[in-house]
């Protein structure tokens, strides 16, 4: 009796660390989105690129975050669930450093094009992972493992806006960040090995299967609509917010993260309280509520005078799109592994070719139009989601 006394307190440590290994690829994974994202305006300024040529430069990382979803479905066939978030974190730090040593804009985009690929793989990794942790269980987490990805995009963002006012280099923030946030990484995985150690039969299924992909059609159709919107719109005020605070209000480095901070902050406030929201109102009625007030957001910060109006908008923003992603994956989760997939993939490519597009707008009309831009996209998934069915 006292051996498997000592045995039950000596493993509860031990569970409560594998508990936090999930969440914490969450966080990791916004923290180096965010840190990127957060130092835009000084690589910009430090390359002297314009508009068009940001443009092109993000629009690379979309050519790779197309190419993740056979690369990623390789990896988690072949490797399993926690292989694949390993690897796929170690390779995003990787390219995260090609960005910092760049030294024209033509290798810039070649880093931008290699991190695309482990991003898209991670974000497929994991999510598959929290996926089969959500049916073992019975429980739902998806809108708090989401929340934890915020706090680190937000983490990333401050870390950035810090950086820049102590005049640190992006090459050398992301040296420092390297190392700790590789062996963070590596604990994670060793942690998490218990959790996932049925992701490589539930991916070699699939591969067994008839149909490994298909993009997504009908009521099914609506959902990989809002995702790919959803991800336009986040993706585009992640890596355009800070520029448009820095050329239209003339505001510093140091302010210029800010506005994805804000957007952030609300972000994470919404989704750690979704769950019960969903219970209440139900899915559908926020998604659609929510994308209303985001473009009302993104409108208020195009026509205000002022950087500190204008993120209030950005909150707005962050507040109405919270709750898109966790509640159309769960929606297309219902419908069988294929139709996640197909959804997840039209999120990835929406999250980084939407951002070239608002450059596209801004060389062509101006960062206010462009940025407004975002707002009607908001408005679009406002009556999608009305219409989606599967949105419950």
């Amino acid at each position: 009796m006292h051996v498997i006394a000592l045995e039950r307190s000596q493993s509860y440590p031990l569970q409560q660390f594998k508990s936090l290994a999930l969440p914490g690829i969450f966080i990791l994974f916004g923290l180096i989105m965010g840190s990127w994202t957060g130092r835009i305006p000084a690589i910009r300024e430090a390359l002297h690129m314009p508009h068009s040529a940001l443009s092109m430069v993000l629009l690379c990382g979309g050519f790779g975050a197309v190419l993740s979803y056979p690369v990623s479905s390789w990896m988690m066939s072949r490797l399993g669930g926690h292989k694949t978030v390993l690897i796929s974190g170690l390779a995003l730090l990787v390219a995260l450093l090609g960005i910092g040593f760049a030294p024209r804009v033509g290798l810039l985009m070649g880093a931008v094009f290699l991190m695309g690929i482990p991003a898209g793989c991670l974000n497929v990794g994991m999510n598959a992972v929290a996926t089969r942790v959500e049916k073992r269980t019975g429980k739902s987490i998806m809108a708090k493992l989401h929340a934890g990805c915020c706090a680190g995009g937000l983490g990333g963002a401050m870390l950035g806006g810090l950086m820049a006012t102590m005049h640190v280099a992006p090459v050398r923030q992301f040296i420092l960040m390297a190392m700790p946030l590789a062996m963070l990484f590596c604990l994670a995985c060793y942690l998490l090995k218990d959790e996932s150690k049925d992701q490589r039969e539930s991916a070699e299924d699939e591969a067994g299967s008839n149909k490994m992909f298909a993009l997504p059609r009908g009521p099914l159709g609506l959902l990989g609509a809002l995702v790919f919107l959803g991800a336009m719109s986040e993706g585009s005020i992640a890596d355009w917010s800070g520029v448009f605070l820095k050329d239209h209000f003339g505001v510093g480095d140091g302010m210029a993260p800010m506005g994805f901070a804000a957007f952030s902050v609300m972000m994470l406030l919404a989704r750690l309280t979704g769950d019960r929201l969903k219970n209440r109102y139900g899915a559908r009625r926020l998604v659609s509520g929510g994308a209303t007030l985001a473009a009302v957001g993104m409108l208020f910060a195009v026509s205000v005078s002022g950087p500190y109006l204008a993120l209030a908008g950005f909150a707005a923003a962050g507040f109405g799109l919270a709750l898109l992603f966790p509640f159309v994956f769960s929606a297309a989760g219902t419908q069988g592994p294929v139709a996640l997939a197909g959804v997840a993939t039209m999120a990835y490519s929406g999250s980084l070719m939407g951002p070239p597009v608002i450059g596209g707008l801004a060389h062509s009309f101006g960062m206010q139009a462009a940025i407004g831009f975002i707002g009607a996209l908001a408005s679009l998934i406002a009556v999608i989601a009305a219409r989606a069915k599967l949105l419950k």
